[in-house]
């Protein structure tokens, strides 16, 4: 039996138990334009040949030093962005339920937002959306942010909105909190503080589950990622923690570990890799997601899947995003790990051929078909 069918398996036999799950996410918010960049235009609209990968964006901005240079992006879509709205849409679409705390709006809820609010339990925005400027490339993207509104995003303005009773009883009756975009989140380490000693701490005892991406810390101080992780470490006391990492941020975090550089993403490399930050770490998890396969590590070994790569992905945009809301459904559901990794990679792979998130009956189509 291959991993496909086996996830296949598991998640038809699981699939009922994801009624009743609540998911308690924050804390960003941003409106995404995700656009092309174009090299040549021959005529008007779609008529131009774009600019395919990230060297040959390079190369033309270099060659404008000293002197000046004009790139148009040709927009595709404006989209809810952010890692934590663009997860919680496919936690929605797998049918959870889900109060989302974020940056969604200053005096009311963004429009972009709308479809996300109508189908949570409950919405708090504590402050204006972010913006993106996403540019994919055939090989990867570039995201460009305008981030200042997340100043206004912290514990103190969270508890103002949400009132200390309701926010008792949003965190404590949560099956999953997934706490995500430390790095764009200025006071984030100290929200993550105050919820692990003032917050948690007063809650009844269930099991519960954390969810933690750091979404590329590689602008932020490698003492202040070493403080978070810190801080991240700490709510294994509280429940059952994993850390997500895209290649990127776990070559960052071995180092700021002290755990050395890595380079390369062979499948025994990426589940080492996953192993020794879960036992540094000393947290339930760590998954370790490159754009082709993902491992992870849990206190009973470790797994990997190869992905069902997408030469043309129609949106590259909150793929990783899809990833962890996957995975993270398959750890709601009690699938193995094994599993929990197969439903990761089939979510982001559903979401960059359509730029759709998929329910579970998509899954099992989707899984249907790779296997």
């Amino acid at each position: 039996m291959t991993f496909q069918q086996r996830a296949l398996q598991e998640l038809r036999s699981l699939s009922g138990k994801i009624q009743g799950k609540h998911c308690v996410a924050g804390f960003d918010g941003f409106v995404d334009t995700i656009v092309t960049p174009v090299a040549t235009r021959h005529g008007v609209g779609e008529q131009f040949k774009a600019i395919d990968n990230i060297t040959e964006f390079s190369q033309r901005i270099q060659g404008a030093a000293g002197k000046s240079t004009n790139i148009e992006y040709f927009p595709r879509m404006d989209k809810l962005g952010g890692n934590g709205p663009i997860m919680c849409n496919a936690l929605l679409a797998a049918g959870t339920s889900l109060t989302y705390i974020g940056a969604l709006g200053s005096d009311h809820v963004h429009p972009v937002f709308g479809e996300m609010v109508a189908k949570s339990k409950a919405v708090y925005t504590v402050a204006a959306p972010g913006h993106t400027t996403a540019v994919e490339f055939l090989d990867g993207k570039i995201m460009f942010g305008m981030i200042r509104s997340l100043d206004d995003v912290t514990f103190p303005s969270i508890e103002a909105k949400m009132g200390r009773r309701c926010l008792d009883q949003e965190f404590g009756s949560a099956d999953l909190v997934a706490l995500v975009n430390w790095t764009m989140i200025p006071y984030m380490t100290s929200i993550f503080n105050e919820l692990r000693t003032n917050v948690f701490p007063s809650l009844p005892r269930k099991h519960r589950r954390f969810f933690f991406d750091l979404a590329d810390p590689e602008k932020r101080l490698v003492e202040d990622l070493r403080i978070a992780l810190k801080e991240i470490s700490g709510f294994q006391a509280h429940g059952d923690v994993t850390l997500g990492l895209n290649l990127k941020e776990a070559q960052q975090v071995h180092s700021a570990l002290g755990l050395g550089e890595f380079v390369g993403e062979d499948e025994g490399l990426l589940k080492a890799v996953a192993a020794r930050l879960r036992e540094s770490l000393a947290i339930a998890c760590v998954v370790v997601h490159p754009r082709k396969s993902a491992a992870c590590a849990t206190v009973a070994g470790t797994a990997w899947v190869p992905g069902p790569y997408c030469e043309n992905p129609l949106i590259t945009t909150g793929a990783g995003d899809h990833f962890n809301a996957g995975f993270s459904v398959g750890q709601l559901l009690g699938a193995s790990p094994e599993a929990c990794l197969t439903l990761g990679v089939c979510t982001s792979g559903h979401y960059v051929r359509t730029a759709k998130s998929p329910t579970l009956h998509d899954l099992e189509a989707f899984l249907s078909q790779w296997s």
